[in-house]
């Protein structure tokens, strides 16, 4: 009760008017009918959004071009832990960098509420320099992804611009300072994973590679905004929780469902709604190390939630820029902790 009580005044002081039985566990959700749903955010934080809020003519033009406000932190094998600001059109700022043409690129893009230091942007970049001498990019796109408490639509209709700057950005580094898309692994988590479908195809699905990580639902699913296969030459996708947050629907040439691909992933709660969402960058930045991950192809949806799936074998994520392997469903079981 207690509880019950906390949630309708935390609601009120954000101005939501929010029921009291909304479990945090979204099992009142039905989609298409619900207008309320827990989304989770990089840091594993549970957020209440309401799905049929509108934004008004303002906020909507700021959301068309919210890409102008991106930053790109670079970071190698040289600088770790200390970014360097690479600036659109400003060429002195990647010849005074640590940037390398004749490395590989992996491109790293952060979800709703989220910024460059959130645990997806640190976990899969320590991964790749771990293991490969690769330039990193980290995108900041805070400013319209920190929205307020509820505006979820917000961060949802920035994604294009973001992404559209982006892939213009990308198209200018590579042009301007060296580089080869047959290198260039975009990754993108929730939100993000959108951000990196527009801007592969800004680029028009040059990119060799892109990765999208639990792609975010809620205002996605069907929208032609989402991440799709036309987004780079090979496109991977890792859902692992697509019974709310999450995209359910194959979104990619191989899409992958460890341990059925939804709510709940092993070691997390059945109320972990932001654990099993999470675990889609966890798996894939294990995957970078280890690269163990092994799926067996599926025949449909259905045994790929099931993991009842017997095909050709194909490993989920891992660090090479050129993958390739038979197109389509795949499911596997994983453990409940690192590296699972």
């Amino acid at each position: 009760m207690k509880y019950l009580v906390f949630l309708a005044f935390a609601a009120l002081c954000a101005g939501v008017p929010v029921p009291e039985d909304i479990p945090r566990d979204n099992s009142h959700y039905v989609k298409g009918v619900s207008r309320y749903l827990w989304m989770s955010d990089d840091e594993g934080e549970l957020h209440l959004i309401d799905l049929k809020e509108e934004g008004n003519v303002e906020e909507l033009r700021i959301a068309r071009n919210a890409g102008a406000d991106n930053e790109y932190w670079l970071f190698t094998r040289q600088n770790r832990n200390n970014r360097q600001l690479l600036r659109h059109n400003d060429i002195n700022s990647v010849r005074n960098s640590h940037y390398r043409a004749n490395r590989g690129l992996v491109v790293i893009v952060h979800g709703w509420r989220s910024t460059g230091d959130s645990a997806v942007n640190i976990m899969v970049r320590d991964a790749f320099l771990h293991v490969m001498d690769v330039n990193v990019i980290v995108v900041d796109w805070r400013r319209h992804a920190q929205t307020g408490y509820h505006q979820y639509y917000r961060a949802a209709n920035s994604v294009p611009s973001v992404g559209n700057h982006l892939g213009d950005f990308l198209t200018w580094l590579i042009r301007n300072g060296g580089g080869n898309w047959g290198n260039v692994h975009l990754v993108g988590f929730s939100l993000g994973a959108h951000v990196v479908g527009n801007a592969g195809r800004r680029a028009n699905g040059t990119p060799s590679r892109v990765t999208g990580l639990d792609p975010a639902g809620p205002r996605f699913d069907g929208n032609n905004a989402r991440l799709q296969r036309n987004a780079g030459r090979y496109v991977e996708v890792i859902h692992t929780e697509g019974r709310y947050t999450g995209i359910m629907n194959p979104s990619g040439h191989t899409d992958f469902y460890p341990n059925g691909g939804r709510h709940s992933q092993p070691g997390c709660s059945t109320l972990g709604v932001s654990c099993s969402h999470s675990r889609a960058y966890e798996f894939f930045a294990a995957s970078v190390r280890y690269n163990r991950f092994e799926g067996r192809r599926c025949n449909d949806i259905r045994q790929a939630q099931n993991v009842n799936c017997s095909g050709g074998a194909l490993r989920m994520g891992n660090r090479y820029f050129n993958k390739s392997g038979q197109q389509g469903l795949y499911g596997l079981r994983t453990g409940a902790s690192w590296p699972f």
